[in-house]
């Protein structure tokens, strides 16, 4: 089996993967403060959990954008597999063409997303990354990664307006069955959740606008908060809530191909 893990700023995501398939998966806080043997005991915990035999992991890969975790975690999944992590960046040969100015700054989970989402869709995609920011990552069908957006992320920004106005109770992101609403939980859950189900839609109208080939790209969107915002969204068409784990899964295959 194949242990795939996806390091966030804010949350790491973990799958567990028998071939195509994600059969287990896990979301933990991200801690930079952790030693390789706290990492192991949590990875062997978390198997054990689920009714796994840690022997029965012998591969792993990995994304990675918080670089004081990866080294720690790179350890600790060598001695869980007996065998060298994958780690997935800007220089991996995944047959993405990064068509930017500086492709070396590109994060893995942006070409990981979008290596998925050109390899299980087939054509131009626009992907929707719901996480600490929202970042909107755009693709070829034939693996040319043409830029993107990057803005704050839905939960980001709700807790710089919970942290700055003492008078705001912090609330459950989940959308109100009304637009205006009458109590303060109300109205906030209104402003965050259709706030950015309209900064979504009006970021990916114009990105449509700018692409550059005749194809109007899919949008697909991932992470956290995909599911809450997608029933309000004109733009989304589908949500793939696994989508960057199954691109690590194919980074490795891609990567340790002989």
């Amino acid at each position: 089996m194949l242990l795939v893990v996806d390091v966030g700023n804010t949350e790491t995501t973990l799958g567990l993967c028998e071939g195509e398939v994600v059969t287990d998966h896990w979301r933990i806080t991200t801690e930079a403060n952790r030693t390789p043997d706290e990492v192991f005991v949590l990875l062997k915990g978390l198997l054990t959990a689920n009714g796994i035999a840690a022997d029965r992991v012998t591969a792993g890969a990995i994304g990675s954008v918080v670089p004081s975790v990866t080294g720690a975690l790179t350890e600790a999944m060598a001695r869980l597999t007996a065998s060298v992590p994958v780690v997935v960046d800007a220089r991996s040969k995944l047959g993405i063409t990064l068509a930017v100015d500086e492709p070396m700054t590109v994060g893995a989970d942006r070409i990981i997303n979008t290596l998925a989402a050109s390899r299980i869709y087939g054509v131009d995609c626009i992907v929707v990354d719901l996480g600490t920011a929202t970042t909107y990552d755009c693709i070829t069908a034939d693996g040319v990664f043409l830029g993107g957006v990057i803005q704050p992320g839905v939960r980001t920004s709700a807790e710089t307006l919970f942290r700055r106005t003492s008078k705001l109770p912090a609330t459950e992101l989940v959308a109100p069955l009304r637009v205006i609403g009458t109590r303060t939980e109300e109205c906030i859950r209104s402003g965050v959740v259709f706030g950015a189900v309209d900064s979504v839609d009006g970021i990916v109208r114009r990105i449509k606008g700018e692409w550059p080939r005749s194809q109007v790209p899919k949008v697909i969107a991932t992470g956290g908060l995909a599911t809450v915002i997608k029933p309000y969204c004109t733009e989304i068409e589908l949500v793939e809530p696994d989508l960057t784990l199954h691109g690590l899964r194919m980074a490795h295959t891609m990567l340790t191909a002989r």
